[in-house]
């Protein structure tokens, strides 16, 4: 009996006998170190777990896999532990605590600036000509009983044509009128025509300037054109109606003047809008008006001083009025009588091309926007300042020095 007890291991002294009525267990060496079970320090079972952890892996990585060909293997299974592990310590443990509220946690999406006009619902524009703006509702509560209703209407873009051709002042002229371009708030789409070819001298001053462009080529020849600008306008329009650009369409020759104001009108034309010009006349060492007349906003009137000019039905400049771009592929929505191209006609004499085009876009003047209202300012001239036989570098470029030298003494 003695003998067997001597066998038995600490663990089996360790358990506890419980009768019906009472317990009693019996005393090793260990319940003198630990006398309550449940504060027992966790160091021998941390040791115990280690140890056989380490002959696990010595069994993993030198019996079995001692071999040689069998790394391969044995490496598998270290890239599938890391992986577990990498997963086991992404995993979220713990919770939140309970003094974190529902309501504290937001999830409302506010809007991103909008680049765009804040126009009242009450003053939104309804046109009998079918053009309604439909303003988008934003509707912000900010818990306080503050509702904000945003109104806004985005700008429309400008589509400015402007035919040019190769000459000694063109490189001044393009890069004046690409400067003013650049200095306007988008959306703005620069369409310049060239006859025949695209230089490369343009398509380099058009990349330079930083507005948004497309240079086109009018295939038509200039031998045989009365006017080349007029073939290239329509090659313009052509483009405009085969692609359906939407904007408000202005023909700003690169050798007027132009002012920012007469852009930023441009965007409040519904229909067609006009305004009077300055020329300079050539034959005469003067400037003279000509364009509309306006009460108000409405044209009832017009500016000449040429009598050549007076049998015309709109005296109107090339550069003095601008209209939308959807007259020409959207003929159900302006109510136009015919589906026919608007192009200018070059049959015309000279200084009718105008007022020909003009007849296609509106029937009479209850059609047209005076711009600014009362037609007061005068927002461009045209001043006829190229300069005849004058002799540039090819490329604007300088291929050798100067043919006289003068010495600095």
């Amino acid at each position: 009996m003695a003998s067997f007890r001597r066998t038995l291991s600490p663990a089996y002294h360790d358990r506890q006998y419980q009768n019906g009525v009472g317990a009693f267990s019996v005393s090793s060496p260990h319940h003198k170190l630990a006398p309550n079970a449940k504060y027992a320090s966790p160091l021998p079972a941390l040791v115990a777990y280690f140890v056989r952890l380490r002959r696990f892996l010595a069994g993993v990585f030198v019996r079995r896999y001692a071999r040689k060909g069998q790394w391969r293997r044995a490496l598998f299974r270290c890239l599938i532990f890391f992986f577990l592990g990498f997963l086991w310590g992404m995993f979220p443990f713990g919770h939140v605590g309970d003094d974190i509220r529902r309501q504290d946690i937001s999830f409302e999406i506010k809007p991103p600036h909008a680049n765009a006009q804040l126009v009242p619902e009450d003053r939104v524009l309804k046109r009998d000509e079918g053009l309604v703006i439909n303003p988008i509702s934003l509707s912000v509560d900010k818990g306080s009983a503050i509702d904000e209703r945003l109104d806004f209407v985005p700008r429309k873009q400008l589509i400015v044509v402007t035919p040019t051709y190769n000459r000694a002042l063109q490189s001044y002229f393009l890069n004046r009128l690409g400067h003013v371009l650049r200095l306007l708030p988008p959306p703005v789409l620069w369409i310049v025509v060239e006859m025949n070819s695209a230089s490369m001298e343009t398509a380099e001053i058009l990349r330079k300037t930083g507005v948004m462009y497309r240079h086109l080529v009018c295939a038509k020849n200039s031998t045989n054109a009365k006017d080349r600008g007029v073939h290239q306008r329509n090659t313009a329009l052509e483009h405009i109606e085969r692609h359906r650009l939407d904007g408000i369409v202005y023909f700003a020759d690169d050798d007027n003047i132009y002012s920012l104001e007469l852009f930023e009108t441009l965007r409040d034309i519904s229909r067609f809008g006009t305004w009077p010009v300055s020329m300079l006349a050539q034959s005469k060492n003067k400037a003279i008006l000509e364009g509309p007349v306006c009460n108000g906003s409405q044209v009832s009137g017009w500016h000449t001083n040429e009598k050549i000019k007076r049998l015309r039905r709109f005296h109107v400049d090339m550069s003095g009025f601008g209209f939308n771009s959807t007259i020409l592929w959207d003929p159900k929505r302006w109510k136009r009588p015919t589906s026919n191209p608007i192009r200018q006609l070059d049959t015309v004499k000279e200084g009718f091309q105008e007022t020909t085009f003009i007849e296609q876009l509106v029937e009479d003047e209850s059609q047209m926007e005076g711009s600014p209202p009362g037609c007061s300012k005068i927002m461009n001239w045209h001043l006829h300042l190229d300069a005849h036989n004058m002799v540039y570098p090819k490329g604007w470029l300088l291929q050798k020095n100067l043919d006289a030298v003068i010495p600095i003494e």
